[in-house]
């Protein structure tokens, strides 16, 4: 029996693949969606401890669907290009399940305002806020976003 052996090394600039890691993510203040709708490039950063972490470049985002990344204190985001061009990001783990799978649901509007169902349950959370729509107890966290 052959048995292998993953071994990775930090990138200055993290590709947006999925994450491999399973703890929490830290929540950032409600976030404003970065926006760059004029152009498809650019780095997407994302506010976490005490700076700002580049996750990938706009331009490997598919309106629609979401990526998980894996951050530098290990926490998870599941990063989102909605189809209005506006970039999103909350933590990857579903507060239901405990599973980290936020990255792979869907995304919708309720109201005007974006969400992504989870996979597993399909409970909805709000992008901007993180709050259960189906829940008003439970919520994921936000983090800030930018693109430049």
């Amino acid at each position: 029996m052959t048995t292998a052996t993953i071994t990775t090394t930090r990138q200055s600039t993290p590709s947006a693949t999925p994450a491999t890691s399973a703890t929490s993510a830290t929540p950032a203040s409600p976030a404003t969606p970065a926006t760059s709708a004029t152009s498809a490039t650019g780095a997407v950063r994302l506010a976490h401890g005490d700076g700002w972490f580049t996750v990938c470049d706009r331009g490997l985002l598919t309106p629609g669907r979401g990526v998980s990344v894996l951050l530098p204190d290990g926490d998870q985001a599941a990063v989102f290009l909605d189809r209005s061009g506006r970039v999103h990001a909350v933590g990857n783990r579903d507060p239901f399940t405990g599973a980290y799978v936020l990255a792979r649901g869907l995304l919708g509007s309720a109201g005007g305002r974006p969400f992504v169902a989870s996979p597993l349950l399909k409970q909805r959370f709000d992008l901007a806020t993180g709050a259960c729509l189906d829940d008003e107890d439970v919520s994921v966290p936000v983090f800030a976003v930018r693109v430049e």
